[in-house]
């Protein structure tokens, strides 16, 4: 009888723990929120692909902190959303919620957080004109530990330094040793590639097809890696740009391998690509169905593309872009591929960012051809019926119609280094394009040095140019020692960081085994970016430029304090240079000296060909 009770009563708790359990296999997103946040209401994202709910499932919760409003179910049961409400004055709690299923319920656990303190002073604290970018690819920088290069958990178990589209082991903890690096560069902010996971059977060394949302790549090293990364970075004074990538997901992602419903995606009768064809967004002519298949066709077909205009995918994307700046620490956004995403969604998202954080900035990668084409996509004085809030963006017209023609085309009247001129130009069409970040290679284009034909006085114009010119400037990683390569295929200009791995022959971090010419770009971009660095004048200081002259250009950017003479001659002959020709600036100096080498010139000077002088003018 004795043995009977205890069985009875084993059996009684096995159902009370089987009625009522704590179910391990329902994942939230998000995982948690903060009080104290204006955007207090919020939805929750059940995911339960082992255990379907069931349709009359009903959630409820034991906390005083946690108002439900609604339980939202999918057509899909693998789904539930839950729409509720945190309290402002909220104290840090693990909240117990309760699914009741029919005659049995299961419970989960999900955490509030307080905000931590520093909001735009130490996270959050936006990007400007002071600034200084790195950029990198965290797989082809550095490796600082190896346990992590291959894991099992994922699709992609490559790791090939001897092919351009395998894995190489890069990772953050790889970042994090070499920020003394950046730091003698005189880099003031760090962007990465994306390192949220990435888990595809293949081409995850460059992280823009994400998987997961809400979890750090472990090959990268994980949360706790980047947020380690976030705290170095700015307990040294720098910042941290996360790349976001909203137009699409990767294949693999949760939401297209068991989607909640089938309107999270765009769903088209065939694999319909995008026309990569941003006209017809603006176009007062364009016709519905090329504006369509522009931001509804998907990127490639292992990208497929999100639907804004489901309104729980939004309220996704916008919770985590809030839930990302809270858990690592970030200060700006990179936004990808920017113009196929729905602008109207875009900017929701923007004021969003920027009611919780006042001071963090976005810019995006319109890779578009033309300055109002560009302008139209960030904030502008066009008068068009849709105006974008997004700060600013990537200026690539400044490269392509910019300072790539001004050093490898010949002079003339609409060509060369005119065409520098011109585009500059065409600031007026911006809100502030002091804001814009500018470039001379990225991730996407053919490498610098390659694209000046490995001509290290080009390559020197361009670098001298990206330091002393409007905007923020963005230096990719490499450049700086003129790394090579052509975007045919792209692995080409995404090849590793020579000194990044154990036993590498070339080490730029101790400079062993440069060449004369890597070392004589290296110590050039060392000298002028800390140059930048502490001189107001060529940060938010004006710009004003003066006329070509057979392939001479002058323009300046000055303060009250200092004035910055640069002098690029694109021409194949030494230029003679008068201070008499540019009076209206220069007529209160007598001379000035060479920020590079110290030389110092008087009012006339020769300048050879192919160089750039920049001169602190001096009275």
């Amino acid at each position: 009888m004795k043995h009977f009770k205890i069985y009875l009563s084993l059996v009684f708790v096995a159902f009370l723990l089987n009625s009522k359990a704590q179910n391990n296999d329902i994942t939230c997103y998000p995982p948690n929120w903060w009080s104290g946040l204006k955007l207090n209401k919020i939805q929750i994202l059940l995911h339960s692909p082992n255990k379907p709910f069931a349709k009359n499932a009903q959630v409820s919760t034991t906390s005083k902190s946690i108002d439900i409003k609604k339980t939202i179910p999918f057509s899909n049961p693998n789904y539930l959303i839950i729409e509720m409400e945190v309290k402002n004055n909220a104290a840090k709690e693990n909240a117990v919620f309760s699914i009741a299923e029919n005659s049995s319920s299961r419970t989960f656990n999900w955490e509030i957080l307080t905000m931590p303190e520093g909001n735009g002073v130490q996270y959050a604290q936006g990007i400007n004109p002071k600034d200084f970018i790195y950029f990198l690819m965290p797989d082809r920088f550095s490796n600082g530990d190896e346990q992590n290069d291959i894991n099992k958990r994922f699709k992609d178990q490559s790791l090939n330094r001897d092919s351009i589209f395998l894995r190489h082991g890069g990772d953050l903890e790889g970042v994090i040793n070499h920020l003394d690096y950046l730091q003698e560069l005189g880099v003031t902010t760090l962007w990465t590639t994306p390192v949220l996971e990435n888990d595809m059977p293949n081409r995850t060394e460059h992280g823009y097809a994400i998987t997961n949302h809400y979890r750090v790549d472990e090959r990268f090293g994980g949360d706790n890696a980047y947020i380690k990364l976030s705290a170095a970075l700015h307990k040294r004074g720098q910042k941290l740009i996360m790349d976001a990538v909203y137009n699409h997901v990767g294949r693999f992602h949760f939401l297209v391998q068991d989607p909640p419903a089938n309107d999270w995606l765009h769903q088209w009768p065939t694999f319909t690509q995008t026309n990569y064809k941003e006209q017809p967004l603006f176009d007062p002519y364009a016709a519905q169905s090329d504006k369509k298949k522009m931001l509804d066709g998907w990127f490639t077909t292992e990208m497929p593309d999100l639907n804004h205009q489901n309104k729980f995918v939004e309220n996704y994307l916008i919770q985590h872009a809030i839930w990302c700046v809270l858990k690592y620490g970030i200060d700006a956004w990179r936004i990808d591929t920017y113009i196929y995403n729905d602008l109207e969604f875009m900017n929701r998202l923007h004021t969003a960012l920027v009611t919780e954080f006042p001071k963090i900035t976005d810019f995006g990668e319109c890779m578009v051809h033309g300055t109002v084409n560009q302008a139209f996509f960030c904030e502008n004085n066009l008068q068009t019926k849709f105006k974008s809030n997004l700060h600013a963006v990537v200026d690539f017209q400044l490269l392509f119609y910019g300072i790539n023609q001004a050093v490898n085309e010949d002079f003339g009247w609409t060509s060369g280094v005119n065409r520098l001129y011109n585009t500059l130009t065409n600031d007026f069409i911006y809100k502030d394009a002091f804001r814009n970040v500018i470039l001379l290679d990225n991730h996407d284009l053919s490498r610098w040095y390659s694209v000046v034909g490995e001509n290290l006085n080009k390559a020197k114009i361009g670098v001298q140019w990206l330091l002393t010119s409007r905007g923020i400037p963005q230096l990719y990683y490499g450049t700086e020692v003129i790394m090579k390569g052509f975007t045919n295929p792209d692995g080409w200009v995404r090849l590793d960081f020579p000194g990044g791995w154990k036993h590498d022959n070339k080490n730029v971090f101790t400079q062993t085994n440069l060449t004369t010419q890597e070392a004589e770009m290296l110590a050039l971009v060392k000298k002028l970016g800390n140059y930048r660095k502490n001189t107001p004048a060529l940060q938010t200081g004006k710009l004003k430029q003066f006329l070509p002259q057979d392939g001479l250009y002058v323009y300046f950017r000055y303060d009250d304090n200092k004035t910055i003479m640069c002098v690029m001659n694109t021409s194949k002959e030494t230029k003679a240079v008068h201070f008499k020709d540019y009076e209206e600036i220069t007529q209160n100096f007598k001379g000035g000296l060479n920020v590079v080498n110290n030389i110092k010139h008087t009012q006339n000077f020769d300048i050879p060909a192919t160089t750039m002088y920049i001169l602190e003018l001096v009275k």
